[in-house]
Formats: C-alpha cells, sequence, structure tokens
C-alpha cells in the first residue's frame, strides 16, 4: 500500500502539500486508501481573485472533493504575445490566496517545467492515486476543443464549469461536446484582466482579491 505524506515549504506556508506529493512503503496486506478526488483549478492567476476562490470552494463542495489544487500557469501558449506578469510573482500571489484554507493547496510544478505550459502534462504528473476534476471557468472551457490534447484530457478528468460574465451555457456545452458539470456559484463579473486595468488607472482593487494578494501587489508594484 502507498501512504501519502504532507511536505511543507520554508518561508510561506505550504508549497506541493497535499495527497501524492511523496510517497512511502507502508506494510503488506494492510488496507489501499481509496483515491483521492482532487480539484485542479489552474489559470494565470494575474493576479488569482475571489472568482477563483469561489469556483473552488463551489467544486470543494458540490463535488465532494478531498483537495483543491490551484495550479499557477509558467507560460501559458494561448497568452503568447500578451503581457503577463512573471512566474514568480503569479505563484507567490497564490500561495497566499489560498493560505488558510485546509481543504486549497497551490501547487508550483507549471511555473518550473520548462516551455509552453499545456494542462494535459500537468494531469499527466498526477499518478493514479488521483480521481481528478478539472475546475474551469466557462469562457476557458468554450475553447477547450482548442488545447493540446483536447480528447485525452477530456478522457482522464471530469470536467467542472463555474459559469462566467459573457458566456452562455449553451456555447460551453455546444464547445466542449462532451459531458460536464456546473458549479453551483453566485456570477462574479471579476477578471483578472479588469483588476489589472483598474489597478493601472489607480483605482483600488481591495476586496476583488484576497488581502494577502493585495498587499503584494502593492507592495511590488506589479500593475502600476
Amino acid at each position: 500500500m502507498w501512504t501519502r505524506t504532507r511536505h511543507w515549504d520554508a518561508g510561506c506556508g505550504p508549497r506541493r502539500r497535499g495527497y501524492g506529493s511523496l510517497l512511502s512503503w507502508a506494510r503488506p496486506g494492510a488496507p489501499i486508501l481509496p483515491a483521492v478526488r482532487r480539484g485542479i483549478l489552474g489559470g494565470t492567476f494575474d493576479p488569482p481573485h475571489l472568482a477563483h476562490l469561489l469556483a473552488g470552494e463551489a467544486a470543494y463542495r458540490d463535488l465532494a472533493l478531498d483537495v483543491v489544487t490551484f495550479v499557477p500557469a509558467g507560460a501559458p501558449w494561448q497568452k503568447a504575445g500578451d503581457e503577463v506578469s512573471e512566474p514568480e510573482h503569479r505563484w507567490q500571489m497564490t500561495v497566499r490566496a489560498v493560505h488558510g484554507v485546509d481543504y486549497f493547496e497551490a501547487d508550483d510544478r507549471e511555473v518550473r517545467r520548462p516551455g509552453w505550459t499545456y494542462t494535459i502534462d500537468t494531469i499527466d504528473e498526477f499518478g493514479a492515486d488521483s480521481d481528478l476534476v478539472l475546475v474551469l471557468g466557462g469562457d476557458a472551457a468554450r475553447g477547450l476543443r482548442s488545447w493540446h490534447r483536447w480528447e485525452e484530457l477530456l478522457e482522464r478528468v471530469t470536467l467542472a464549469v463555474a459559469p462566467r460574465p459573457g458566456t452562455t451555457r449553451i456555447e460551453v456545452e455546444q464547445g466542449v461536446g462532451a459531458p460536464l458539470v456546473w458549479l453551483d456559484m453566485p456570477l462574479v463579473n471579476v477578471s483578472g484582466a479588469a483588476i489589472r486595468a483598474r489597478a493601472r488607472q489607480g483605482k483600488s482593487i481591495r476586496f476583488m482579491v484576497p488581502e494577502a494578494v493585495w498587499e503584494y501587489v502593492a507592495e511590488h508594484r506589479l500593475y502600476d
């Protein structure tokens, strides 16, 4: 049997804490632990905001997950040519966004992996000990069939979709063309692009993001 051991990063709380990060061998004949039911919530997280956290909370509650893993993208290929904050800044903000929630964790595998970030590569890295739920906003899910190895991705995960302003359920369901679960959550009109634009105009973004993220953005003047 494999048992799961947590490990922690010094400094800013959990780094890749959670289930399946480290494995140790237990005595033969011991009962096998059930697979971890894990939500994967990825994104640029520039910055992570309240809609991300609400989606994670809805997925955790609606789908009886054990943990929701927030995975900031390292080099998001769909935003090639766009101005994106440095991966380390987005990683540090993600750590701060999920801190203090026992069933949320931040995972840095995409920001540490070289080359373009593809979700299927991340799914491949989570072992067979996980029952995986991919959590997407409706805007992202609508274009899922443009993703790298999307057919394989749909075979490997349960797809859970958070409603997003400007995207209808019919558009999403037609775009995905496969079974999906709609999350029960408020329609929140907050986006990373809108937050960055407000910050660059000198407007407050406080309470659109977690307090620790707001402090980090201010300290590093990320969007000035």
